[in-house]
Parts: C-alpha cells; structure tokens; sequence
C-alpha cells in the first residue's frame, strides 16, 4: 500500500470508528441513564433503537446520493449532522430538565440520520479507491476500526460518565467533526466516482443485480443483519446484569463488556488480512464457520449464563463468530456489482445491520423476561437458520465478479460481448472445491 492510500485510508478508517460510538459507548451508560431518569430497562433501550432506526432508514438515500454526487460530498456533512446530534443529548439535561428523556430521543434521532451517510458510504469508497486482494484486507481492516471503536467505546463511556451522566454524549460532537475534519482534508477520492445517472437508471441497475444474485445478496443480509442483532442486544442485556446481578459499575464495567467487542476487532482484522489471498476460496466458508461459532456461543450461554466469567467467555465467542464472518460478507457486498451502483447496495446492507442493532436491545429485554429459553436458543436457532440460509443461497463466485485480481470476472470483462475464456459465465458451475 503506498504512502499516500495508507493516508487516505488512515482518515476513511475514522468514520466507522465514529460509527460505533454512537450505540457502544452509551451502553455501559445505560443503567446509569435508567437510575437518573427513573426510567425502565426497555425504556433507556430505546435510545439505541431510535438511533439505529432512523440511521436505517437514512442509509439507502446517503448511498444513492454518494453514487450520484460523491462519497466525500455525503460523509462530510454527515459526520457534522452526527455530532449536532450527540450535542443536543448534551445539552438537554441542562436546559430541559423536565423533558430530558424526549430530548435525548430527538438528538438521538439527528444522529441516527446523520449516521444514514458515513460508515456504508466509507465502505464504498474503500470499494472504489482498493481492487483486487487489497479490497478484502483494507474491508476487513475497516471491520476491525469499527470493532476498535466497540472495544473502547464501553470504557471511554464509562470513564467519562464518572463527571456526570450525560458526558458522553459532548465526545460526539469532538469525535465525529475531527473526523470530518480529517475526511476533507486527507480522503483522495477517486475521479469518475460520482454517476450522474436519474434515480430510475439506478433502481434498474439494482434490479438486474438482485435478478441475477439476489439469493446470494439476501442470504449475506442476513447474516449481517443477525451479527449486530446479537451483538447490541447481548450487550445491553449484559450490562445490566454487570450491574444489577454482579455490582460490576464504572470503568470496571466498561472494561468487562470491552473484552467480547475486542475479540471481535482482533478476528475482524485478522480474518481480513488473512483471507486477503484466499478469498476466492474461503469468502463463503468463513461465513458459515462464523455462523457455526456464533450458534455454539447462545448454546454454551443457555448453560452458564449466571456465571459471570463463563458468560463473558460465551460472549466472547459470540464475537469470535462475528469477527469471522464480517469481513467476508462486506467484500461480497462490496464486490456484487459495479461502482456506478455499489454505494447504493452497500447502503441497503447498512440498512439491515442498523435494523438489526435497532431490534435487538428490546427484543433481548422481552425474551429475557420470558425465559432462558427463548433469550438463548432461540438466538442460536436464528444463528443456525442463518447457517442454513448461506449455506444454500449464498454463490461466492457471484457475489465476487466485481473483485479484480482474484480469478474472478473484472467489471468490464463482465459486460463485454467478447468473453474471454479464462472467465467464468455466470451460469457456469463453481470450481472452487464445491463452495459457491
């Protein structure tokens, strides 16, 4: 990687980092948040829901618009949005005292919709400006930046929320401008990026992607989707239980619940360095080995739950699972399609994941309160039916036609009339060892 893509790279990977504060910091927070505002478990929940709801429904206009306009032109912007967001947070507990919890959900809300046109949009810039092997290891390693912000995150929450409650929320604004800052000043993004094609040339564009891989992108949704519906829904639970069951508080408790977020960053950025020149043979199986990981971690939590240590290790795996199958469904979305529409795909697939994080928190709080039954393996059979899914749907060799460099079909080989032999027709069988 020569110096100056290290740099570009350097300030793209501060988005996703940002990204990951939004929800990860405030959850060693939200047993504090529910004591000061006399406010339920489900309730404090809510603010990571509103978040990911509103960055859910956000995310696919932020894509389109980076396909249409640029990537910088979106993230830019968006990163302002999330900041003014965690300020109002801030602020509110000093000038609405008697309307604190609303106005946490409001500014909770103005991040969620600036959050729609940054992490997904960096993905497709790093799609963009890396081919080849690099796409994987540079996506893993953004997976991996991501995973850092969910490793310190907790703790810097926690340290933070010693001043007062609400302090938090003021590191967004610092966190999330600096990092604007860094993407105008740094981020060299590639000529010929932004496609000046109407909405219906797009929506068309998508279809004849969906048309001939659709199976493959959905099954991928899936599994990402599932990942941080697991992961934020395990966490808040978790917290609670550090606190209420086990009087875990402050730094030691954002330090506790950092340990399964830091297995996941470690298996993200070495997974992606790793399978940088094997993808073309372990995209598919990793996914399913993570799938399989992840099913065994709700197994082993339905039996060891109320010990605190074995409950940590059972998460901790959970993230193992994660950190594998990540990176590897990210270079598949990544990869499914061209660059004119690979902002737009990705940002459906930010959608999903943000749907997944925004359900989880509540829906882990309802089944907890039915029984152990549901909480865990029910969420093992979810991860399983996911397994299943890939298994079937998922055709690695589709989903990796745009990866130049990896013996798969290069965009311009893929429309050209003249193929050449050394490629691959899409309806042509796999030989990849029975994978596909």
């Amino acid at each position: 990687m020569k110096a100056e893509t290290r740099v570009n790279f350097a300030a793209l990977a501060t988005v996703p980092f940002v990204m990951v504060l939004s929800n990860s910091m405030i959850i060693p927070v939200l047993p504090t948040i529910q004591r000061a505002l006399g406010r339920s478990l489900l309730q404090v929940g809510l603010l990571i829901t509103a978040f990911s709801l509103a960055a859910g429904l956000v995310i696919p206009f932020g894509g389109y618009l980076s396909d249409l306009h640029g990537r910088k032109v979106v993230m830019i912007p968006s990163l302002v949005v999330f900041g003014l967001g965690g300020l109002v947070c801030g602020l509110g507990p000093l000038f609405f005292a008697r309307q604190i919890y609303p106005v946490l959900l409001i500014g909770r809300v103005i991040q969620g919709i600036g959050a729609g046109g940054t992490y997904q949009v960096a993905m497709a810039l790093a799609g963009d400006l890396f081919r080849s092997k690099e796409r994987s290891k540079v996506l893993g390693m953004l997976e991996a930046s991501n995973g850092l912000g969910k490793v310190v995150s907790p703790i810097i929450g926690a340290a933070t929320m010693v001043l007062f409650w609400y302090a938090p929320f003021f590191l967004y604004p610092v966190i999330a401008w600096t990092s604007a800052i860094l993407v105008w000043r740094l981020v060299r993004e590639p000529k010929g990026t932004p496609s000046k094609r109407p909405l219906g040339d797009f929506v068309r564009g998508l279809g004849r992607v969906f048309a001939k891989r659709g199976a493959s992108i959905l099954a991928c949704f899936l599994a990402g989707a599932l990942a941080l519906f697991f992961l934020f829904g395990i966490l808040s639970y978790y917290a609670d239980v550090l606190e209420q069951r086990n009087h875990v508080e402050g730094v030691l408790r954002g330090l506790v619940i950092a340990i399964p977020v830091a297995v996941m960053a470690l298996t993200s950025y070495l997974s992606g360095t790793l399978m940088a020149n094997r993808l073309s043979r372990v995209a598919k199986l990793s996914v399913l080995v993570g799938l399989g990981i992840v099913t065994t971690a709700f197994c082993f939590m339905f039996f060891v739950h109320r010990q605190v240590v074995l409950f940590t290790i059972a998460i901790s795996l959970m993230g193992l699972g994660n950190g594998l199958l990540l990176p590897s469904i990210n270079t598949m979305i990544t990869s499914a399609t061209a660059s004119a529409e690979r902002g737009t795909l990705t940002a459906l697939y930010g959608t999903v994941r943000f749907m997944g994080a925004a359900f989880g928190p509540p829906a882990f709080d309802k089944a907890v309160k039915i029984g152990t039954v549901p909480t865990y393996l029910g969420a093992a059979a979810l991860a399983a039916l996911s397994l299943v899914v890939a298994a079937i749907w998922i055709r690695q060799s589709q989903m990796l036609s745009h990866l130049q460099g990896s013996g798969e079909m290069t965009e311009r080989n893929r429309d050209s009339e003249a193929r050449p032999r050394s490629f691959r027709l899409e309806t042509e069988p796999p030989r990849e060892g029975g994978l596909r």
